[in-house]
């Protein structure tokens, strides 16, 4: 796996991380019984913890990034042979 298919792979698992994690703990001003400031939407959260929740999907996206390294490094797991088309 060369370093650009690395890094591709790597930002696609951050993001669906990223997407996994962000509902986690949040609140909206719905739940908590807060009246939303004037045009916001009673659903939004009021602290998202944006910074908090980009750490997490940083580390949680290496550890899953490091285990298929080793499944594809080590050849943990065998595909069949792709089949031949001419």
């Amino acid at each position: 796996m060369g370093p650009i298919t690395s890094i591709a792979i790597f930002m696609t698992i951050w993001w669906t991380a990223l997407f996994a994690i962000l509902p986690l703990g949040s609140r909206s001003f719905h739940e908590m019984g807060i009246k939303p400031p004037a045009g916001a939407d009673p659903g939004a959260p009021v602290n998202p913890n944006l910074k908090r929740k980009f750490i997490t999907t940083t580390w949680v996206s290496m550890i899953v990034f490091a285990g298929l390294w080793l499944v594809i490094r080590f050849h943990l797991i065998t595909l069949p042979p792709m089949p031949s088309t001419y």
